[in-house]
């Protein structure tokens, strides 16, 4: 898969320290959002990309590498010492290059309310599912996206790394497309923005930094009210076995076995706001 990306990162308008880590550089493309405070988040979210960033240089990864980096991550997290972020908790989100039987795959990973989204032929939708209590209750019918974007319980999270959390990351296996632009982003970004104005950014924007940077730019005119970080890559080629006359495109069941159940491949999630 060859790509081009950029990204942008800022604390914001009310915020003095920026506690979101990034990583930007293939096979991974991932975003952390850290909780705490007092330095407690931005030390959890850098020590999970850290973990993650031992991976940096590679072609791809698989569920196995994924798992076992965020299994280490926690481990890491957990042991945080007083004073330097023990009890702190960070959210997880974004792509990493998978090589499924030949062919070039998003491999999708979240924890907590940042955000994945992607943009293939035209249509824009968000591939994460929120860990939070909003979302609980509109997947529930208890509540529409409408009231959701002014609920005060919207930025409470049920799932983590840290933070007293050990339940386990969403993943899908994402068939790439040439052309396909992923959004990976920190919750201060989708807070200020909603899907229509991020799509409209992502459409007028063609190079990947200039749309991250707009992105955040944007938010902080919207209020800024939270860090802000935007992740944006293009897939400008793709190898596929439809490349090769005759060959299927769907993942094996070896790798489909991978993902112990977890819905593969799964081009889109529902839900958000």
């Amino acid at each position: 898969m060859s790509l081009v990306y950029g990204s942008a990162s800022d604390p914001g308008l009310r915020r003095r320290i920026n506690e979101d880590s990034l990583l930007a550089v293939p096979p991974l493309f991932l975003v952390a959002d850290g909780m705490g405070g007092h330095h407690a988040g931005e030390v959890a979210s850098a020590t999970v990309i850290e973990e993650f960033a031992a991976f940096a240089g590679r072609p791809s990864l698989g569920i196995d590498d994924v798992r076992a980096a965020l299994a280490r991550a926690r481990r890491r997290v957990e042991a945080l010492p007083p004073g330097n972020g023990a009890g702190a908790g960070t959210t997880l989100t974004g792509v990493v290059i998978a090589d499924v039987d030949g062919e070039g795959y998003w491999l999708a990973i979240n924890l907590g309310d940042s955000r994945t989204y992607r943009l293939s032929e035209g249509v824009f939708e968000q591939v994460s599912v929120d860990h939070s209590v909003v979302q609980e209750l509109i997947d529930a019918g208890q509540l529409d996206a409408d009231a959701a974007s002014r609920d005060t319980r919207r930025n409470v999270i049920t799932r983590a790394i840290g933070a007293g959390s050990d339940a386990d990351a969403d993943y899908w296996l994402i068939p790439a497309e040439t052309g396909d632009r992923i959004l990976v982003c920190s919750d201060g970004l989708s807070s200020e923005l909603d899907r229509e104005a991020i799509h409209g950014i992502l459409l007028a924007e063609t190079n990947p930094q200039a749309a991250a940077t707009r992105l955040v730019h944007e938010a902080m005119l919207r209020g800024g009210r939270d860090n802000i970080t935007a992740l944006v890559v293009d897939a400008t080629a793709v190898t596929s076995r439809t490349d090769r006359p005759g060959e299927h495109t769907a993942p094996s069941a070896e790798v489909a076995d991978e993902i112990d159940g977890d819905t593969l491949p799964r081009v889109v999630a529902a839900g958000g706001f």
